[in-house]
């Protein structure tokens, strides 16, 4: 049913990600738009890492940096397009069947309903039967993935949330029990420019640097994995989330699609084949 229909998810981030991979998987012909320096932090396995390094191939599915008059050229290879166009204005130019808004922004940045045949949003800030013709729950807990064909999904908490890979672990992994939830996380101590002294993938202890910005070091909080940074060379703002750290020290994990990724994908497909469904119903009346 999704084969060969041309899809556009707005953002290539690390959440985005595993929606473009369950999509492409699927037989869609996808398109992803990203900024011209994302502020990606799980950069490994992300296709926004394409706008820096040219490609990029997350658990088998490779995404291609390039212009909107190569978009086919690319689709025709069997790869993921991935255009710097933060606005979105591929929309004026070019049709699609489906549109995803995967921004992570905690708000609508403008997606609206009739951008296509179906459009849906991920997070906070869409409602179902107004912007977008469904929602797809982001946070973390027992909704994570659930679709809404009406209403919104969860508020924007400010916080990582309780059940996040890192507790659902302490079953297996003693080293996280205790542990505060955003002490994994890393944020900027201050505005610059980043510059790394780590690499996704290392190990590190408490008060071990990662980076500095300007003259501030930026140091973890906990020991663990560098699950992510964000890429060498970007401007930040002070208290962006710049990197995390996994404490179950497992390096695998930061190079595969999360589970909180993985099932928001889910829930994205789903939708996609309810609403087609019921668009092919729909003309066969």
């Amino acid at each position: 049913m999704l084969n060969d229909k041309s899809v556009l998810v707005k953002g290539a981030g690390d959440f985005a990600s595993g929606t473009i991979r369950r999509l492409y998987l699927a037989g869609c012909k996808v398109v992803a738009t990203e900024l011209e320096r994302p502020l990606t932090v799980r950069r490994k396995v992300a296709f926004s890492e394409a706008i820096y390094e040219g490609k990029i191939t997350v658990e088998g599915v490779t995404a291609v940096r390039t212009t909107k008059e190569s978009i086919d050229r690319v689709h025709k290879k069997g790869k993921v397009a991935v255009i710097v166009d933060p606005e979105g204005s591929i929309l004026k130019e070019r049709r699609f069947d489906i549109v995803v808004d995967a921004r992570s922004a905690k708000k609508n940045l403008g997606t609206k309903k009739n951008e296509a045949k179906i459009v849906i949003g991920i997070g906070p800030g869409f409602t179902a039967g107004k912007d977008c013709h469904a929602v797809v729950e982001s946070l973390a807990g027992h909704d994570l993935g659930r679709v809404y064909y009406k209403g919104k999904a969860a508020e924007n908490t400010g916080k990582p949330a309780p059940t996040d890979y890192y507790l659902l672990a302490c079953s297996l992994s003693p080293c996280c029990v205790g542990i505060d939830p955003e002490s994994l996380v890393i944020r900027a101590p201050r505005e610059g420019i980043f510059t790394a002294k780590r690499e996704i993938g290392d190990i590190v202890e408490k008060g071990d640097i990662l980076g500095i910005i300007e003259d501030t070091n930026v140091v973890a909080k906990e020991k663990g994995v560098i699950r992510g940074l964000i890429h060498d060379g970007v401007k930040v703002e002070k208290g962006l989330k710049i990197g995390d750290i996994d404490p179950t020290c497992i390096k695998e994990r930061c190079f595969t699609i999360s589970e909180k990724s993985n099932a928001i994908a889910g829930g994205v497909l789903e939708a996609c084949l309810h609403l087609s469904l019921k668009l092919l119903n729909k003309k066969r009346r």
